[in-house]
């Protein structure tokens, strides 16, 4: 009985390499990080919930966002979700910022959230400092979806503070939130108008890389650059097309805006981004740019160990704090002007015993000399008797 011929092999084997990885990362699933800023009543949560065709956070009720006023500050809330596709596992993380820009006095409203990515970083960073690394845990974000709210004019003063320092920390990818809110042509204009203001200003946004032995792939990240900022429709809700089709959108008197028709958004281009062709880029730039640029701004001015020296004033108590110096102030100056009047009111006082004090002094003078006259007086005539 003859044995089986032994698998023949080209080559020593290192081809096989990318299928080992394959194995790997199969076998280990992915972690994916991603942060939605702007302000509320924009759609993030639906277009999360879009993006994934899954509800990872329910919809808010956006009627009693006034009601926090008061507070006037900008919440980091963390939701996660295990995703699985074909049997593999993404551990997906999202971090919602409500309360982002939803005030008058929008100053230092970016600070949690600068803070919190910088935080994110610096916690890594003393895991890998420590002997034992086995299971750290990583909330470095990969993608930061910023939502520009569709004006039809140009960015404003808030959306360029904090998109220039979202820029230099994060993978930043601006979108155009309800897009179905503008025609073609006011939409066409507007994303010319954004991307004249990041150019002028500056703004550092994430760009896929052109590979330029794929002639496919770098067509595709060309496409995916001229599409930016992405005009996006988010809707977990079925609806039926004039066509008599069942698709993601949203229905109008006019017709049917589909969530997943490149004619009417950039849904499509952005899930590719994000999911499809591009998240082990955002995941290696993160690591290689983002956490390398904060990791050796860190090691350059401070010894190893050393902690972070955290801020002395806290930006979510600053308007508070002045408005304490303010009212401290007030009700010195109030204290001093009472101390001026009882100042006033004691001078007063005393000219008025020093004068008295001048008159009593003036009436004895005058009474010592009428008795010094009579004195003399009954002198004279007892020297006459």
């Amino acid at each position: 009985m003859s044995s089986a011929p032994a698998p023949s092999f080209d080559g020593i084997g290192i081809a096989n390499l990318p299928n080992q990885r394959h194995k790997i990362v199969a076998k280990h699933g992915a972690h994916f990080t991603m942060m939605v800023v702007g302000e509320s009543g924009l759609g993030k949560t639906t277009l999360v919930n879009t993006l994934f065709t899954t509800e990872l956070s329910p919809a808010r009720n956006y009627s009693r966002r006034h009601h926090k006023q008061l507070d006037k500050l900008t919440e980091v809330e963390i939701i996660k979700a295990e995703l699985e596709e074909k049997q593999f596992k993404v551990k997906l993380t999202v971090i919602d910022t409500p309360g982002f820009g939803d005030y008058v006095n929008n100053r230092d409203s970016w600070s949690p959230i600068v803070d919190f990515i910088d935080d994110q970083h610096e916690a890594y960073m003393r895991q890998e400092q420590q002997p034992q690394r086995n299971e750290k845990i990583d909330l470095r974000v990969h993608a930061c979806l910023y939502f520009i709210r569709p004006t039809g004019h140009t960015l404003k003063p808030l959306d360029i503070e904090i998109m220039k320092r979202l820029g230099t920390r994060v993978n930043l990818i601006p979108v155009v939130a309800k897009a179905d809110t503008l025609t073609q042509n006011d939409l066409f204009l507007f994303k010319q108008r954004v991307r004249e203001v990041i150019a002028a200003q500056g703004i550092r946004i994430y760009q896929p890389p052109v590979e330029n032995d794929d002639e496919t792939a770098a067509e595709h990240a060309r496409m995916l650059t001229d599409a930016i900022p992405f005009s996006i429709i988010g809707s977990t809700e079925d609806v039926q097309t004039p066509d008599g089709r069942l698709v993601k959108g949203r229905e109008y008197l006019w017709g049917v805006a589909e969530v997943e028709n490149e004619n009417h958004c950039d849904f499509r281009k952005l899930r590719s981004l994000l999911i499809r062709t591009h998240m082990l880029d955002l995941i290696s730039t993160t690591e290689e740019l983002h956490y390398e640029n904060y990791r050796q701004q860190q090691m350059e001015t401070r010894k190893f160990g050393e902690p972070k020296v955290k801020k002395v004033d806290n930006p979510k108590f600053k308007e508070e704090e002045e408005s304490l110096r303010k009212r401290f102030t007030e009700q010195v100056k109030a204290e001093e002007a009472r101390f001026r009047q009882w100042e006033q009111h004691l001078i007063a006082e005393r000219d008025r015993l020093n004068k008295d004090l001048e008159m009593a002094h003036s009436a004895i003078k005058s009474l010592e000399a009428e008795l010094d006259n009579l004195q003399a007086g009954y002198g004279r005539g007892s020297a006459r008797r």
